[in-house]
């Protein structure tokens, strides 16, 4: 399969902070235009593409959905002496941040340090400061205001074994992976596909909640990463970057339908794609959302394993992006018959 994998790049590259997804949306909306039969952006902030499906008895609504933003942090303070505090947007490591680059809106860079020892800190962002070069409180006002937000600098890299590595594939992947898909979107399937890009995951799935209650799907799956658990990890388990794209067996945010989960895996068993059983014992994604909008949907998740996440060096595999895309691309050519 032959990938715009410069697309991935541009993606993840974009400034997209949770509840400033604004530069994400308009390159998806680029992409997206001319592919899809409707194309809408709601009050939060969600870009919503439809492709309509053939006519049939059991067609259904299918809600793919990916989000655009990504962690950060928002300014809090400026001290006399310049230096810049924040509180945390997302669940972010201050140790990931410690002696590295963060992006204000405006293209501001600073570098964080930390007051005292970074071990001393934990896991508390306000004992981490920016430092963008100012030496006054009134020259760092030039730059910086409090409630700007900040978001992390990760450039991208192509590594060995076909690995990629840059800041936010949580979830540009997910992002690309959709655009791919819908492209590849001839309207020839039995159901009808809302291919949405979510804002505010990363503070809590808030967006997915107000696309499902708009569009309620009759399946709900969320498109994310899930991450690696190799050594380092907080995180235990047999998630490995490039062992296939993730079926999602286990997320403590959703309990996933049974039907469709053993859908799935017939799914990628027949068309021949390689996947690996996703268990995530920690976190979430959209589908929590999802699972619990309007009378409660079905949900499944596909995902992509993502080592280091939520840092300005995740690692990913090209080939488990590909197949990825091959799996959205197939299931929703299924026929889906629920139980009364």
């Amino acid at each position: 399969m032959d990938m715009e994998w410069e697309l991935l790049k541009e993606l993840t590259q974009a400034w997209g902070v949770s509840g400033h997804e604004k530069k994400v949306r308009e390159i998806i909306r680029r992409e997206v235009s001319g592919y899809a039969d409707e194309i809408r952006t709601d009050a939060l902030g969600n870009l919503l593409c439809l492709k309509h499906g053939q006519d049939h008895p059991d067609k259904k609504r299918i809600m793919l959905s990916a989000h655009m933003d990504e962690i950060g942090c928002q300014v809090t303070k400026i001290e006399p002496d310049g230096r810049i505090r924040l509180c945390r947007v997302g669940w972010v490591w201050t140790a990931s941040m410690y002696n590295d680059k963060v992006m204000f809106a405006n293209g501001t860079i600073g570098v964080v340090s930390c007051e005292g020892d970074i071990e001393e800190a934990k896991n508390d962002v306000t004992k981490l400061y920016v430092d963008i070069g100012c030496t006054s409180r009134e020259d760092a006002e030039k730059y910086v205001k409090i409630g700007d937000y900040c978001g992390f600098v990760g450039h991208w890299h192509e590594m060995a074994n076909g690995r990629i590595c840059a800041k936010t594939f949580d979830d540009r992947v997910g992002c690309f992976m959709l655009i791919e898909a819908l492209k590849a979107n001839r309207g020839d399937l039995p159901n009808d596909i809302w291919y949405v890009f979510s804002v505010q995951e990363e503070v809590g799935c808030r967006g997915a909640a107000v696309a499902a209650e708009r569009i309620r799907p009759d399946i709900g799956i969320s498109v994310d990463v899930s991450p690696d658990h190799f050594y380092p990890c907080d995180l235990k388990g047999s998630n490995a970057v490039g062992e296939g794209v993730g079926i999602t067996f286990g997320n403590p945010s959703a309990m996933v339908d049974e039907y469709l989960l053993e859908e799935m895996v017939k799914c990628a068993e027949e068309n021949g794609i390689r996947y690996q059983r996703d268990v995530m014992d920690r976190g979430g994604t959209d589908a929590s959302s999802i699972n619990l909008a309007y009378y409660g949907t079905r949900v499944a998740g596909i995902s992509i394993i993502d080592r280091f996440a939520h840092t300005q060096s995740s690692v990913i595999a090209k080939d488990d992006v590909t197949e990825g895309i091959r799996l959205i691309n197939a299931y929703p050519r299924r026929i889906f018959r629920f139980e009364e």
